[in-house]
C-alpha cells in the first residue's frame, strides 16, 4: 500500500491542494507515516546516499529513521550555538526575518552522497541553506525529499539544481 492510501486513513487530514502547513495528524498515525519514509527511502536508494541530512526538528523527525533505514548516518543541521564541535555555518532569510543554520564540520566528507530531508517543503529558505553549507563542506546534494510541498511558494525556485520528491502538494 502506498502513502496516499494510508493518509486517506488519516482523521480530518486534508486533500491534496487545499492550503496546509501542519503534519501533525500524519506524524501521528503510525502506518501513514511509515509508509512516507518506505517511499523516502526509495528514493534515497536510488540516488545511493551517502549520507541524510535533517534540519532542526521535523526534519530530525524524518531524516532520523530514513537514515536508520539506509544504515547511513543522519546529519542534524541546527541553529545558532547548538553543535558542540568545530560547525560550517551560514546566514540565511526566513519569511519572518533571518536565522543561522549549522553543521559539524567533519559530518561531511568531500564526495560523499548527500539527501536532504525534511517534512515540508515551504518557502524554501531552510533547505537553500542546508544545500549551500553540504556543498561548503565537499559534498554532492543529490536530492531534497520532503512528505509535503507547498506550491503556493514556489520554493523549488531557491534550489533550481537539486531534485526534488515530494510526496503530496498543497
Amino acid at each position: 500500500m502506498d502513502f496516499k492510501e494510508f493518509v486517506a486513513d488519516v482523521p480530518d487530514f486534508p486533500e491534496e491542494g487545499i492550503l496546509f502547513r501542519d503534519i501533525t495528524p500524519l506524524m501521528s498515525n503510525g502506518p501513514a507515516f511509515h509508509a512516507a519514509i518506505d517511499e523516502i527511502v526509495a528514493f534515497a536508494r536510488e540516488k545511493e546516499v551517502d549520507v541524510v541530512v535533517g534540519p532542526e526538528a521535523r526534519g530530525f523527525i524524518v531524516g532520523c529513521p530514513v537514515a536508520y533505514e539506509l544504515d547511513k548516518g543522519f546529519v542534524p543541521a541546527r541553529k545558532k550555538g547548538k553543535l558542540p564541535r568545530e560547525i560550517e555555518s551560514i546566514d540565511y532569510g526566513l519569511e519572518y526575518g533571518h536565522s543561522t543554520l549549522q553543521i559539524h564540520k567533519d559530518a561531511i566528507k568531500p564526495g560523499d552522497k548527500v539527501l536532504i530531508v525534511d517534512d515540508l517543503l515551504a518557502t524554501g529558505g531552510t533547505i537553500e541553506a542546508c544545500v549551500s553549507l553540504v556543498k561548503q563542506l565537499g559534498g554532492d546534494v543529490v536530492g531534497a525529499a520532503f512528505i509535503i510541498e507547498l506550491d503556493e511558494f514556489a520554493a523549488r525556485d531557491k534550489i533550481a539544481d537539486t531534485e526534488i520528491f515530494s510526496l503530496m502538494h498543497y
